[in-house]
């Protein structure tokens, strides 16, 4: 096996493979599962509480959001503000850092749009050489 090993772009050795992939995993890490991104997506429409979030994400529990927005919360990602009222109003907000991840999903978004084309236009594809066979 060769010394180099091709990492991105650019030929790395190994260890400068592993370190540029060490930030990938973190924000990964950060970001896994299938709800963060979205819950991420809803309050960067302003702030909300417990409730709005869960009637903006189809199909995620109450359990599953609070366990979620627990981890967004431990990644300096959210904020959770709970205000002496009554009742007792709690309101989730992203931090400086969670708002930070804009330009990333935006990226992702014309990712996914790219991407969810490429795949149909597959999908299409295979479709009618199946018929056609």
């Amino acid at each position: 096996m060769e010394a180099k090993q091709e990492c991105f772009v650019e030929k790395l050795n190994h260890s400068d493979c592993a370190k540029s992939l060490l930030p990938v995993r973190d924000a990964l890490d950060a970001l896994n599962g299938k709800w963060k991104l979205q819950i991420v997506i809803s309050l960067m429409f302003g702030n909300k509480r417990f409730t709005q979030i869960a009637k903006e994400i189809p199909n995620i529990t109450d359990k599953m959001l609070s366990k979620e927005l627990r981890d967004l919360e431990a990644h300096q990602l959210v904020k959770r503000t709970v205000y002496d009222s009554i009742p007792v109003v709690v309101e989730y907000t992203l931090t400086e850092h969670g708002r930070s991840l804009r330009d990333l999903i935006d990226v992702l978004r014309s990712w996914g749009i790219k991407h969810r084309n490429q795949v149909m236009g597959k999908v299409e594809a295979s479709e009618a050489e199946e018929v056609e066979a």
